[in-house]
């Protein structure tokens, strides 16, 4: 029998009843998100077509509410670019439904997990699929499969969404779902063959752009801690250009105000520091792993210092190495709507405003050695000259690869 929650009425802190296949039976306070109203059709689209991809603007809370109410139909496996991001969403999930990480919801990472044999929806990374996949190609543990934030378009989601729909097309019982905030939708709803695109909006309050190309990222921050009541948000590319701006900012702050790094690097204690709700005004200074997914607690004001790391591939080395870049326009939107989520927020832009961004991010797939992926691909049990790619990279660039793996043997 397929279950449905039953709601309440639609207003802040009214009790919702969660009945999906009796994992809780408790009432729960949940707060309204805009996509609430949409999840009876985004189930229904997805039972009809087994398969569908959602755009939710930043905010409208398809992350934590659309995996959730797939669950009526059996097992979901829920893919997430970036580990705390998964560990983040598998506790925000359990705290809205009243769950316990490790039972109802968990998590898979490299090297970590918490879930058991009672976990109904588990949240993965990218790596993790794919070595599931590589085990199991048809995933016959699952009903649904998730892939959440494909616009970032790593290589892994690529990957993942390929041989997911190897799956999707042996076994007629199991769906995919697609999930982005800023997604060219059409090309992904042309490869799941014509499934349905259902776009929910969001609710982002208005934002105060302002461009100060030179401006120090602490002094940014400093104007707009002062201008705001909530926390800052700075962005920056990668871990050493944040520990100079929170040395800088450490030097000229408050001494109620506290700065706090948000990065990959740093272990998941270090991460949870600046995800929790603070009493005192806070710097987060982070990299882009704060633009989408997470939720960084009481933000009102962004600084953006329009750089982002970015893998490419380096012929003359052989290997990929990080180089620093200009961030998209859709990337800079990302990072904007992070202050409007709460109330009309200020974003600080240190770039000129008549630079021009280019619109949409590159496939990793584009610029990286695919030797690892190839090696995947077989690993699975394919040909990657063969394999239906959601974007085919060049021929030529499969032979290097598989020509690289020949040699290392």
């Amino acid at each position: 029998m397929r279950h449905k929650p039953r709601r309440g009425p639609n207003a802040p802190g009214e009790k919702i009843l969660c009945g999906l296949c009796g994992l809780c039976g408790s009432f729960l306070s949940l707060i309204p998100l805009p996509i609430d109203p949409l999840l009876g059709d985004i189930v229904d689209r997805v039972r009809r077509s087994r398969a569908a991809v959602v755009t939710a603007a930043p905010g409208a809370g398809k992350t934590t509410r659309v995996p959730p109410a797939l669950l009526a139909d059996g097992p979901v496996i829920l893919l997430q670019p970036r580990r705390v991001a998964a560990r983040a969403i598998a506790a925000r999930i359990a705290d809205e439904r009243g769950w316990t990480i490790g039972r109802e919801v968990g998590w898979q990472v490299r090297f970590e997990r918490r879930f058991s044999a009672d976990t109904q929806l588990l949240v993965v990374t990218e790596g993790v699929l794919t070595a599931r996949l590589q085990t199991d190609p048809l995933l016959s543990g699952y009903s649904t499969i998730v892939l959440d934030e494909f616009h970032e378009r790593s290589v892994h989601a690529d990957l993942a969404i390929a041989l997911s729909r190897q799956a999707w097309r042996a076994r007629d019982d199991l769906r995919i779902v697609v999930m982005s905030a800023t997604l060219d939708a059409a090309p992904v709803s042309e490869f799941l063959d014509g499934c349905p695109v259902i776009d929910v909006p969001g609710r982002t309050f208005p934002l105060d752009v302002s461009y100060r190309p030179g401006q120090s990222v602490a002094e940014a921050a400093i104007e707009l801690l002062d201008a705001t009541a909530g926390q800052v948000l700075c962005f920056l590319p990668g871990a050493s250009e944040i520990r100079r701006a929170i040395g800088d900012l450490q030097s000229r702050v408050r001494r109620n105000v506290n700065v706090v790094p948000l990065h990959g690097s740093l272990d998941a204690a270090e991460q949870d520091v600046a995800l929790k709700p603070s009493n005192n005004r806070r710097i987060i200074v982070a990299t882009n792993i704060a633009e989408t997914s997470l939720t960084v607690p009481g933000v009102m004001a962004v600084v953006d210092g329009g750089l982002q790391k970015v893998a490419r591939y380096d012929a003359a080395r052989g290997i990929d190495s990080l180089e620093t870049e200009r961030i998209t326009m859709d990337a800079a939107d990302q990072r904007a709507g992070r202050a409007g989520r709460l109330a009309p927020g200020v974003v600080r832009r240190l770039w000129d405003s008549r630079d021009r961004l280019r619109p949409h991010r590159e496939p990793e797939i584009d610029r990286i050695d695919l030797s690892s992926t190839a090696l995947d691909v077989i690993a699975w049990g394919g040909d990657p000259r063969t394999l239906e790619w959601f974007e085919r990279p060049r021929d030529e660039r499969i032979d290097a690869a598989l020509s690289l793996l020949a040699r290392l043997g």
